[in-house]
């Protein structure tokens, strides 16, 4: 008997997408790059609005695709196409938010950044607290933990990508983690009596 194998969520839309509808939007056919649209906006929106807490997470996922649309033609195959456009996707937010003036509001160093989120909210949806305790980060915590929490980047290439030492990153990671700690707070009903 053949055992059957898992897919993750990437390598089933991989496996959906045809290599063709790749190469012929590619070419420049319309019609392939929309269905590539079709199939990647819904994870690539979840990306574009989780990194930026939502703020013109519409506009910067049209970004990405316009950005798709030009860089097309420079796709080798190197690594699966939902690969590759996921790191576009995240390059169009870092891109956004890059600027040193911006940056320095994002970092916030010292134990004062605690302070910044409330208590936690009282729902029953775990779910929509940690969305809104993700929202309320700040800029830069929030890029990390996303990054490095829910994309699965290391700290030295989220340090290449934001262009922050890997201590910065590990920094923001942990303030991230106190911050969503703090916001969310001690959950009863769970197993293990929190």
């Amino acid at each position: 008997m053949e055992a059957l194998a898992l897919q993750s969520p990437i390598e089933s839309v991989a496996a959906a997408e045809a290599p063709s509808d790749v190469a012929r939007a590619a070419a420049g056919d319309a019609r392939a790059f929309e269905a590539l649209y079709r199939t990647h906006l819904p994870r690539v929106h979840s990306l574009v609005r989780r990194m930026t807490a939502g703020r013109d997470a519409d506009e910067l996922t049209q970004d990405v695709f316009v950005r798709l649309w030009q860089k097309l033609g420079t796709f080798r195959g190197d690594s699966s196409f939902t690969t590759w456009l996921h790191r576009l996707a995240v390059n169009v937010v870092i891109e956004r938010f890059r600027t040193d003036q911006v940056r320095r509001g994002r970092l916030i160093d010292g134990e004062d950044i605690f302070e910044l989120l409330p208590g936690p909210a009282q729902t029953r949806d775990l779910g929509m607290d940690f969305e809104a305790a993700l929202e309320k980060l700040p800029d830069g915590a929030r890029e990390i933990f996303v990054l490095h929490d829910v994309e699965g980047y290391k700290h030295h290439e989220i340090a290449t990508l934001l262009e922050i030492s890997a201590g910065t990153s590990k920094a923001q990671l942990h303030r991230a983690r106190m911050m969503l700690r703090k916001h969310l707070g001690p959950r009863t009903g769970r197993p293990g009596g929190r």
